[in-house]
């Protein structure tokens, strides 16, 4: 599975962007799907992940109520509507992937697979 993120920009606090991660292979629609991000000088943290289906979602609790992840399995891609964003978001985001059966869903950076390249997230204040 080969993953691409794009979809990162500037834009002002309170404001929405939509990331897109485009998978490509056959059994893209078998993975789990996460979001993760690294802000300059820290670690790689989760944001969200959705598992095969989109039945079951998680988020880190400093985005909860602020970005929603999705799945389009038929356009093999997975988005992250981030609404209402901070200048703490402001980060490179990337999605990454594992195969996974039934619901099951993950989000420790260990438990990943495939990784895509990132995209860059500014929030200015």
């Amino acid at each position: 599975v080969q993953l691409q993120a794009f979809g990162g920009g500037l834009v002002q606090a309170g404001g929405s962007l939509r990331l897109s991660c485009a998978a490509s292979g056959r059994t893209s629609s078998r993975c789990v799907v996460g979001w993760f991000r690294q802000a300059p000088g820290k670690e790689r943290d989760f944001v969200a992940a959705i598992s095969r289906g989109g039945g079951n979602t998680i988020y880190a609790d400093s985005v909860k109520g602020r970005f929603t992840i999705a799945r389009d399995d038929a356009k093999n891609t997975v988005y992250l509507q981030m609404d209402g964003l901070k200048p703490e978001d402001t980060a490179v985001y990337y999605c990454a992937a594992r195969p996974a059966i039934n619901t099951a869903i993950y989000y420790s950076l260990s438990d990943y697979t495939y990784w895509g390249q990132g995209t860059e997230v500014t929030v200015s204040s």
